[in-house]
């Protein structure tokens, strides 16, 4: 089992990572999300020891990284596929790692083959695509056959059937009891694998639970309702009805009604009492993306102008009046820096418009036609 407590990195006055505390139970797929920057990165540097903690700890089966005899049988990791040396073939690259930690040259070939690089097991990694160097990484984590398994981005660069490979790679580690931890930014491959989720949020943790307990507490379940194409009086008609039942209703863009605060029985009733045909009642439960979107829409540093983000889910009531105040997981909540630390000095892009180096100078052109002349009188 891993076990963050209170886990906090600063780096000078900018906060990284800020009184973090989960843990991650053997038994299940563990997914590790949060928009980018928000010290996912960080937090797993710290759980290898590659990173102290400035304060706090985090702990693999009750001991400290640094401190486990052996790591490597211990303790599996893919934090960075591009470490390899290029010069080196995938065995010999795996072969030194086995030999560091006293692991069998056998084992070696036995990963190769789990992998599927056994046919390239004699070719130089710098040669590697994307893919197979994701390939490697995964064989260097199984190496030493670890019960506490940690992945970063373990899918990145494979094709759809590798994807697949991974995914129910994840779900037999977890089978055997070994406990799996994996970040990921593809929200539909989350959901097929992970069991439980970590979100995080600049630094701070915004969720823990179940996909299905976050699906449920970060989504706003509605009925899609079309009516037949007697014109824009009829779906008027229909929503005055149900807006007078206490249903709140929102045009969709291609004309049908997105209904929320009613059951779709009662939707069919108004619908038959005010004489509106209905072409369309179905119900709606939000992905894992949607909630995801809706969870960490306010933790996001880098957003385009012309996203969309306000018609992924229906606000709730008193969006955007004074006085309004959101809780975690709905529009407009981001956790705040920690007062201890400066506003300026946490981890976080300057707004636009607010870049100190925006305005700097530009460097003075370079005269060609005088450098010429003095490399010519040389």
């Amino acid at each position: 089992m891993i076990e963050a407590v209170g886990l906090t990195k600063r780096y000078g006055a900018k906060t990284a990572v800020h009184n973090l505390s989960f843990q991650v139970r053997p038994g299940a797929v563990t997914g590790f999300l949060g928009p980018n920057g928000s010290g996912k990165s960080t937090t797993m540097r710290m759980m290898l020891g590659l990173d102290r903690p400035t304060s706090g700890h985090v702990t693999i089966g009750g001991h400290a990284f640094r401190s486990l005899p052996n790591a490597p049988r211990q303790v599996g990791a893919l934090l960075d596929a591009k470490a390899v040396h290029g010069g080196r073939s995938a065995r010999n690259h795996l072969l030194c790692l086995a030999q560091l930690a006293g692991i069998p040259a056998a084992r070696v070939d036995e990963v190769l083959g789990v992998v599927g690089l056994q046919d390239v097991a004699r070719k130089r990694s710098k040669g590697f695509s994307l893919g197979m160097g994701q390939r490697l990484g995964i064989a260097a984590a199984l190496l030493g056959d670890p019960q506490v398994l940690l992945f970063d981005e373990p899918v990145n660069g494979l094709d759809p059937e590798g994807i697949l490979w991974v995914r129910n790679l994840m779900k037999q580690l977890a089978s055997e009891g070994r406990t799996v931890f994996v970040s990921s930014h593809l929200m539909s491959e989350m959901a097929l694998t992970a069991d439980h989720l970590i979100v995080i949020g600049r630094g701070q943790l915004l969720s823990d639970m179940s996909v299905t307990d976050f699906i449920s507490a970060n989504s706003a379940d509605f009925a899609r309702v079309r009516v037949a194409a007697d014109g824009p009086e009829v779906r008027e008609k229909l929503t005055a009805s149900l807006t007078e039942a206490g249903g709140r209703v929102m045009p969709e863009p291609d004309g049908a009604l997105r209904v929320t605060g009613l059951g779709l029985p009662r939707i069919s009733d108004l619908a038959h009492e005010s004489d509106v045909r209905l072409w369309e009642l179905s119900p709606h439960q939000a992905s894992l993306e949607e909630a995801y979107m809706r969870m960490t829409q306010g933790a996001v540093d880098y957003r385009s102008t012309a996203d969309a983000k306000a018609g992924l889910q229906l606000p709730p009531p008193g969006y955007g009046e004074p006085g309004y105040e959101a809780a975690p997981g709905q529009p407009g909540y981001a956790p705040q820096p920690p007062s201890e630390v400066p506003q300026q000095g946490w981890y976080a892009p300057p707004p636009p418009g607010q870049n100190p180096y925006a305005d700097a100078p530009a460097p003075a052109p370079v005269d060609r036609t005088e450098r010429k002349t003095s490399e010519d009188s040389r």
